[in-house]
């Protein structure tokens, strides 16, 4: 039977391996805020059920049972989160811990109106999308780190880490979300980056930077054009 428990152990570890992680049992006390002997537990369960395997180094790997059931929750969660921000115009920085509490709750058949409704295809309010990408495959589409880029340079907001509240509430103050575009202006000693945005001229460090991918911004469009003039 796949419990509640375990369906969020396998998502969190689809989740991290997406964000370049190597998965250990640390990384799991670290991803769910639980203790390390419930992580034990949990991986012996989950093992004996055929949905994770123990590598050397001890580095969990989900099998193919439980990369599906993974896959699945992260679908599931990311049409709620659409739902949320496209039908009932919550705001992008809330939806997922929203969305967290209700992806459980939600039963195939509403599932499947979800995606009837919504499709599959498009990305999420903090602008990823329902297949967890590595940060390889973010590269491979021409998405750079915003913690990576050039001084100089116009980029857009293609997408953000959506796991952490306080950061996304951050961001948004600042004018950095899904979308947006932002200029550098500077890359400074400090490993700030000094930005200009919707919101002004602002400073970010380099630890809330490594959470945004951005892409170049192809042509020079109102928006950009107002940022250059604004510094």
């Amino acid at each position: 039977m796949i419990t509640v428990s375990k369906e969020d152990y396998l998502k969190a570890i689809l989740e991290a391996e997406s964000e370049g992680e190597t998965v250990i049992s640390a990384t799991l006390v670290h991803w769910l805020s639980v203790s390390a002997p419930a992580v034990t537990m949990a991986l012996r369960r989950l093992k004996k059920d055929g949905l994770v395997r123990m590598q050397p180094g001890g580095q969990v790997g989900l099998t193919v049972s439980g990369r599906k059931i993974a896959r699945k929750l992260t679908l599931r969660h990311h049409l709620i989160e659409r739902m949320l921000a496209e039908i009932f115009g919550m705001e992008w920085y809330k939806v997922h811990d929203e969305a967290e509490r209700l992806e459980h709750a939600v039963s195939p058949d509403f599932e499947d109106k979800l995606l009837a409704k919504l499709g599959r295809g498009g990305a999420c309010p903090h602008g990823n999308l329902s297949e967890r990408e590595s940060p390889a495959s973010r590269r491979r589409r021409g998405l750079l780190l915003l913690s990576h880029v050039e001084a100089g340079g116009n980029y857009q907001v293609s997408g953000i880490y959506e796991r952490d509240r306080h950061l996304l509430e951050f961001l948004e103050q600042r004018g950095i979300r899904p979308g947006a575009y932002v200029r550098v202006a500077g890359r400074n000693y400090d490993q700030t980056l000094t930005l200009a945005t919707t919101a002004g001229t602002i400073s970010l460090g380099r630890s809330a930077a490594e959470k945004v991918w951005v892409t170049e911004a192809g042509r020079r469009t109102r928006t950009a054009a107002a940022l250059s003039s604004s510094s």
